[in-house]
């Protein structure tokens, strides 16, 4: 299908052929009608896009800082690769939409094919032919509506949130600064609700539209009499509101509304402008600054936007959802006129031209711009096809199938896999139809899809790569394992009990087999380690320090079902080292967070960690999250045999035994990634077995398992792999 992306490195704008979305529970597929070009927020991103990297990096000081502490940690040159992957990439652009919906998810049902519906959301309601929205961010479309109206829905809600927050009343006096798009739908909404509208503006046909919109009277910013002619409308008292709608990089607007307002006046920021406040006229008027949100209360909720759980109506009246519902009401009965409003109309193929127009205008006047879809045949599969088909299969090579293309895999583990010979990146899956094909392209795979089966189903795909959010790895393990489709999984092996059971019954069953993602045990400097320790037998004490830094807690590893938190998504990394160091099983694990810490997060991520082994080894890990980001990550120390061995965050490995100390020096980090993936390649190719034994990757799940269970019930508790297979 079609869809307008930038590509955030180049700023190039394209209309790519992308893969069709798939369907997932709790929204609906929905085939376009119409699309709302915005010409503030979209012209913005692309202005941005545009940039260097220099001024890209003044833009966002902020990603420059993590930058920076990122290339302390791992390097210059890994720092300087991971930087480019994250900007090269494809963009999807818009986020207000209207059309049909052909297919409902489960938990969506109050939807049925067929229903006209308005859609919401950046990365949602993109400029495209097909897209998939949460049933939170889709509203139904009256009776009688065009479509073309109700794909303003969108930035209706934006300029109802904008009243709400300015809570203006029947008979009120609102300024409104800034008169495009969504100062227009303001000035028609404060009709509505009975207040008096008087728009400001640099242009003179904005403010002449305006009073035909229901504007009480308007005039230019640069009017010598705009403070007269706003005290006359105000009858002496100043705006009792002042709602900002305009877009600029200065602050003009917010002097502005401090000067008109009224003394304890309400000035309310909707569009995007410097918030340099001058302290004078806000102070002595004692004036409330407020920002309106977007669209409503939900938005940036992901509870709320993706996983379609409402606010209770009796506490949030008007959710971004609720706003959209009215705005489409209002649209329906008359209140809301947009035939004036809709300047431009483009087919989608020309969709480059409505970008010039919004860019660099040569018309000296464009309002609402759509972008229409004349659709083509209906869709027959997500599957596209990058190359042509012969090139699949070289002779003698692996074809690989990958699933999962976010940020880890297309700077770890693809850039590895493709310097392999002997493999051949046949076929790509991602939910995002964008970043599938972005990566096939840059990668050189044949094909790519949004949905993953189309891999698991293809006969000449040898092995899968899984590198999915956590929710998802036993599921599609257990079902390529199923196809007799060797299996490299990144961890977790799996988020709970049931499923590992039943991931551990399958691959038993199974003539492939399958391998975790624990790079660490093939890091150099830790198989130098292990080497050096292994010349005498006798238990080890491992004191493994994990400076993991922190995270968000609305960020999907920390949310129970669809990442499992930090412990069983990356502590496992650590019991593996520990089993692989020691060479004993596990036996005994006890476990302790940081009280004042643990309480004020649904899942602890700093934790202390003791792991007993049957041997008589104990492992001790410490995972910290409150302690500086930019001191290095991880430092391993090793005790016993008569030895020591300290590897600090696998750059320098100790050695020290006899009086002798030695050590190791690398100038890049090395955590084992590239030999990893090329065991996996070498095992499959000569037949072999995993070279990480699936029992290994068992024992580091149920410990993680067990971690959480000491943690909630304060006892040590006992690991045995029976919990998890029958071993008689």
């Amino acid at each position: 299908m079609r869809q307008v992306v930038q590509n955030y490195k180049t700023g190039e704008l394209k209309i790519e052929e992308v893969p069709y979305p798939t369907l997932r529970p709790g929204g609906i597929l929905v085939r376009n009608s119409y699309s709302v070009i915005s010409s503030g927020t979209e012209r913005d991103k692309i202005q941005l896009g545009r940039k260097s990297l220099l001024g890209k990096a003044r833009a966002r000081p902020d990603q420059v800082k993590q930058v920076i502490q990122s290339a302390r940690r791992e390097g210059l040159w890994r720092t300087y690769k991971k930087a480019m992957n994250r900007l090269d990439t494809l963009t999807p652009l818009g986020y207000s939409c209207a059309g049909t919906v052909t297919q409902v998810g489960i938990g969506a049902e109050e939807f049925q094919p067929g229903d006209r519906v308005a859609c919401a959301g950046g990365g949602y309601a993109n400029h495209a032919e097909f897209v998939f929205v949460p049933k939170n961010l889709s509203v139904k479309v009256p009776e009688g509506l065009p479509l073309d109206h109700a794909a303003f829905t969108t930035l209706g809600a934006i300029a109802m949130q904008g009243i709400r927050q300015a809570e203006a009343t029947l008979g009120e006096n609102v300024l409104v600064i800034g008169l495009g798009l969504l100062g227009q739908l303001t000035v028609q909404l404060l009709q509505a609700a009975g207040s008096r509208a008087f728009g400001v503006d640099l242009k003179a046909e904005l403010l002449k539209l305006a009073i035909e919109m229901g504007a009480e009277d308007a005039a230019l910013a640069a009017d010598e009499q705009l403070a007269q002619k706003v005290e006359s409308f105000t009858c002496g008292r100043g705006a009792d509101a002042v709602i900002i709608t305009a877009a600029t990089s200065g602050s003009e607007p917010v002097k502005l509304a401090g000067q008109l307002a009224r003394d304890r006046g309400r000035v309310v920021v909707v569009g995007a402008v410097d918030m340099t406040v001058p302290r004078k006229d806000y102070y002595e008027k004692e004036l409330s600054l407020r920002l309106s949100r977007s669209y409503g209360p939900g938005r940036y909720d992901n509870l709320y936007e993706e996983k379609g759980i409402d606010y209770p109506l009796g506490y949030v009246r008007w959710t971004e959802r609720r706003n959209m519902e009215e705005f489409l009401r209002l649209l329906s009965t008359g209140k809301i006129h947009l035939e004036k409003m809709i300047t431009h109309r483009y087919p989608i193929e020309s969709a480059l031209e409505a970008y010039e127009l919004i860019s660099s205008p040569k018309e000296k006047f464009f309002l609402g711009v759509l972008l229409q879809y004349e659709h083509r045949d209906e869709p027959s599969g997500p599957k596209l096809s990058i190359r042509a088909p012969e090139s699949l299969l070289p002779k003698g090579k692996l074809a690989v199938g990958f699933i999962g293309a976010g940020n880890f895999a297309q700077t770890t583990l693809l850039p590895n896999l493709a310097r392999i010979s002997s493999i051949q990146l046949a076929a790509v899956a991602d939910a995002q139809g964008t970043t599938s094909r972005r990566v096939a392209e840059k990668y050189g795979f044949s094909t790519c899809t949004t949905d993953y089966r189309e891999i698991l189903q293809d006969p000449t795909i040898d092995c899968v790569f899984i590198a999915t959010r956590h929710n998802l790895h036993a599921l599609i393990a257990q079902e390529a394992l199923q196809r007799e489709k060797t299996v490299f999984l990144e961890k977790p092996l799996a988020m709970e009990m049931g499923e590992l059971r039943k991931l551990a019954e399958v691959h038993r069953q199974a003539s492939a087999w399958l391998m975790v993602g624990f790079n660490r045990r093939f890091a150099p400097l830790l198989r130098k380690a292990k080497e050096f320790l292994c010349t005498s037998p006798g238990p080890l004490a491992i004191i493994y320090r994990v400076n993991a830094g922190p995270i968000p807690p609305d960020h999907w590893i920390q949310d129970p079902q669809e990442g499992g938190g930090r412990i069983i998504g990356e502590a496992c990394h650590f019991v593996d080292v520990i089993h692989f160091l020691a060479d004993s099983k596990p036996h005994r694990v006890c476990a302790q967070a940081l009280t004042e810490v643990a309480v004020q997060q649904a899942i602890p991520d700093n934790v202390v960690i003791t792991l007993e082994l049957t041997d008589g080894s104990v492992g001790t890990i410490q995972y910290l999250s409150t302690g500086d980001p930019s001191f290095p990550k991880e430092h391993i120390e090793i005790f016993g045999r008569g030895s020591v061995a300290i590897i600090d965050d696998f750059k320098v490995l100790t050695m020290s035994r006899g009086g002798h100390r030695r050590s190791i020096r690398h100038r890049e980090q090395d955590k084992g990634h590239s030999d990893e993936l090329r065991a996996f390649a070498a095992a499959l190719r000569e037949g072999r077995e995993s070279p990480v034994p699936f029992e290994d990757a068992l024992w580091a799940t149920l410990v993680t398992f067990q971690t959480r269970e000491a943690l909630r019930t304060g006892r040590a508790m006992e690991c045995d792999l029976s919990q998890v297979v029958d071993q008689r």
